[in-house]
């Protein structure tokens, strides 16, 4: 069975030294223009920019060659399926056009409903990214009515293929811890900044969150007890996934702890989701690979990327950053150049892949601008650390340019396509 490598240092020392070449490299052409009063414009535009220019990559043509595009990855927001105008216009300044679309009608799916969708936001100049469901309770515990809700999931996968809707992102809980999340203040860095921090310690009406016991009407199960529910939904669904075009993507448990509130969590480790990627040997059953998520589990985040891009079952991506103090116990959700996990190198890794589905910059940091103007009150975690659209704009700028800079540093070392993305 392959294995994710455990190479990471010298992974991030080969790209910081990658990175620190790229910007003296920048910095001398920036000198030599300086000495010659200004350079020329290259075909790119730039000084220096496109082919026979004085830039570090002089083959690139700045910005064609860095804009996102069909052999990119593309950015997206969570978005409705019925966009008003001025939320669109929001995310279109902000240059997002991809909708992962979380208020999806109920199933089962119909292929002509879902094709109004998909056309409404596209007259709109955005295109849908993935539409998002959480499996049914009767699934995932595997009561009475688990196989009727399976088939209305197929026949909802074989709607959104008709309608070329090509990813479905799901969720996975008996229960979501969310009792263990808390607001922390940055006293000393980014002062006054909100974290959304997690501790299985933190209390809830004097009980530790590791303490909670199961709400009531939910039994006890074993991780084999429930491990056979999912595995039952995969060899179901995932070959009509396959057949209707679609990519289904998973998400990890978030927060990743080894038990919530009495029952064990079975998507909240990389040996939970290297089972699930093996269970059905197909690119249908993928998941969305979670920059923060895979350091909050104790994992190095490239490593695992790199591991998932080989086996074609990266359908979806998550990106964020976490400081870990004890993995799957605590941690706090940080600014994205603040954290654990190398974003440039999850940002590089991806375009040396090849991948071109959705990144979704998420969970903005609480700060004062968004307090003042009330742009946090629609996030979910506005009690706990959540900021509103002025960090939104902050980790989507900060995306692109990770994206940006990962395109320059692989297309001009390598070009367009040739790299084996490994």
């Amino acid at each position: 069975m392959e294995s994710p490598a455990h190479d990471g240092s010298s992974r991030r020392s080969f790209l910081k030294r990658g990175s620190t070449a790229a910007a003296a490299a920048a910095i001398g052409a920036s000198a030599g223009a300086a000495g010659s009063a200004f350079a020329a414009p290259g075909p790119g535009g730039g000084p220096g920019g496109g082919p026979g220019g004085n830039a570090p990559f002089p083959q690139l043509n700045w910005p064609d060659d860095v804009r996102e595009g069909p052999d990119t990855p593309k950015l997206c927001q969570w978005m409705s399926r019925n966009p008003d105008e001025a939320t669109v216009r929001r995310w279109r300044q902000a240059g997002i056009t991809g909708a992962l679309v979380t208020d999806v009608p109920e199933v089962p799916w119909d292929a002509a409903e879902l094709r109004a969708d998909r056309e409404r936001i596209e007259d709109m100049g955005m295109h849908v990214t993935a539409y998002l469901i959480s499996a049914p309770d009767a699934v995932v515990r595997g009561e009475d009515g688990r196989d009727q809700a399976i088939e209305d999931i197929k026949t909802s996968l074989r709607a959104a293929g008709e309608a070329r809707i090509g990813v479905v992102e799901y969720n996975w809980y008996v229960h979501r811890l969310k009792e263990g999340y808390y607001e922390e203040i940055d006293e000393t860095d980014r002062i006054g900044a909100g974290y959304t921090a997690f501790d299985l310690d933190h209390e809830v009406d004097g009980v530790k969150v590791r303490d909670l016991p199961r709400p009531d009407g939910v039994p006890a199960f074993t991780r084999e007890e429930l491990w056979e529910h999912y595995e039952y939904f995969l060899r179901e669904v995932m070959p009509v996934a396959e057949e209707a075009g679609v990519r289904m993507a998973v998400h990890p448990n978030d927060p990743p702890a080894a038990i919530s509130r009495g029952n064990p969590q079975i998507m909240g480790s990389v040996p939970d989701w290297k089972r699930m990627v093996e269970t059905v040997d197909s690119p249908a059953n993928g998941m969305t690979v979670h920059a923060g998520v895979t350091a909050e589990v104790g994992f190095d985040s490239v490593d695992f990327l790199r591991w998932m891009s080989r086996k074609d079952r990266v359908n979806h991506i998550h990106y964020r950053n976490v400081r870990v103090d004890e993995p799957q116990v605590k941690y706090a959700e940080v600014f994205p150049d603040t954290g654990e996990t190398d974003m440039f190198g999850f940002m590089r890794q991806l375009v040396r892949a090849g991948y071109q589905r959705g990144i979704l910059a998420e969970h903005p940091r609480a700060n004062d601008f968004d307090r003042e103007n009330g742009s946090d009150q629609s996030n979910q975690y506005k009690d706990v650390g959540g900021g509103g659209h002025g960090m939104e704009l902050y980790d989507t700028g900060y995306a692109r340019a990770m994206m940006q800079a990962a395109l320059i540093m692989e297309r001009g070392r390598f070009g367009r396509g040739d790299d084996d993305g490994q």
